[in-house]
C-alpha cells in the first residue's frame, strides 16, 4: 500500500489527484488489475467525476454547501464540522479503478478528486494496486 499527502487550501474544495494515482499505478508495475483509493478521514471523501470543466466542481460544491450549510442550529457536534461529516458520508470514502495496459481506465472526461469538506488541512490518501 502507498500513501500520498496533499494540502488543501479552503474549507470546501475538490483536488484532482488523478496524476498522483497514475504515478502509483506505474510504480506498482501492474499491467492489469485494480486500484483501490481510500480516504482515512471522516470529513473528506473521494469521487470520480468530470475534470475537464471546472464549473462542474463549482456546481457540485455549491449544491453540497447549499444543501448542507456549515452551521445549523440542530447540529450538536462540539467541533462545529457536522456539515463536513455529512458531506463525506454522501460522497464516500473510496473509489475503485480498473488498471489496464498499465494505466487507469477512466472515461474521456473523468478524473479522481479528493473532496475536502473541513479544510484547510494536510490530508493523506491510501492507494493499493493489486492484480
Amino acid at each position: 500500500m502507498d500513501t500520498f499527502e496533499l494540502r488543501t487550501h479552503r474549507r470546501t474544495e475538490f483536488a484532482d489527484v488523478t496524476g498522483q494515482i497514475r504515478q502509483l499505478v506505474r510504480k506498482s508495475g501492474l499491467r492489469e488489475g485494480t486500484c483501490l483509493v481510500y480516504c482515512p478521514h471522516t470529513t473528506a471523501a473521494l469521487t470520480i467525476n468530470e475534470n475537464a470543466d471546472p464549473d462542474v466542481v463549482h456546481d457540485v460544491l455549491a449544491w453540497l454547501n447549499k444543501t448542507i450549510p456549515h452551521q445549523q442550529p440542530e447540529f450538536r457536534h462540539a467541533e462545529g464540522n457536522s456539515d463536513a461529516h455529512l458531506k463525506a458520508i454522501l460522497v464516500g470514502s473510496s473509489v475503485s479503478l480498473i488498471i489496464d495496459n498499465a494505466d487507469l481506465v477512466l472515461g474521456r472526461w473523468q478524473g479522481v478528486f479528493f473532496c475536502e469538506f473541513d479544510g484547510p488541512r494536510t490530508r493523506s490518501v491510501k492507494v493499493r494496486c493489486s492484480g
